[in-house]
């Protein structure tokens, strides 16, 4: 198993795990990898270090002893994290999410986060109408189970 650093044309950083150099290959060219933040299928293989096994012989140090270090995030993964929060406490109302945000501002149904899709002009008018919505542009990595 490879495990290859990868870099979307808009300069996104992830990880890809692949059998071969040319199954990644195989992957990309038929479009099959893309972005986990934008979609975007334009990757690049960026370098990556060789794992050695150099210790496969010493017994590890018990979990107790071994030093526990804080795990440093990028700011596409605490953004991909952000998101995937939000995913799980709104419920995805679809196409009725301009209906559905005017009915709770109107107090017809009861308040919960919602999310879903709008036109820019249904956005617009719903802002005119004090009511707030945000933005959340969902990459197309997050509308699906990841493994």
């Amino acid at each position: 198993m490879k495990v290859l650093n990868l870099r979307c044309a808009h300069g996104h950083g992830f990880e890809g795990w692949f059998g071969s150099d040319s199954e990644f290959e195989t992957q990309r060219d038929g479009g099959q990898v893309e972005c986990p933040l934008c979609g975007d299928k334009a990757i690049v293989k960026g370098l990556s270090a060789p794992r050695l096994n150099l210790g496969a012989g010493r017994e590890a140090l018990p979990a107790e002893v071994q030093p526990q270090l804080p795990p440093q995030q990028t700011p596409e993964a605490r953004w991909m994290r952000a998101v995937r929060e939000v995913l799980a406490r709104t419920e995805d109302v679809g196409d009725r999410f301009a209906r559905e945000a005017r009915r709770m501002h109107h107090g017809e149904v009861e308040e919960r986060g919602i999310r879903g899709q709008a036109t820019p002009e249904e956005t617009a008018a719903l802002l005119e109408e004090g009511i707030a919505v945000l933005p959340l542009p969902l990459p197309p990595a997050l509308k699906e189970t990841l493994q």
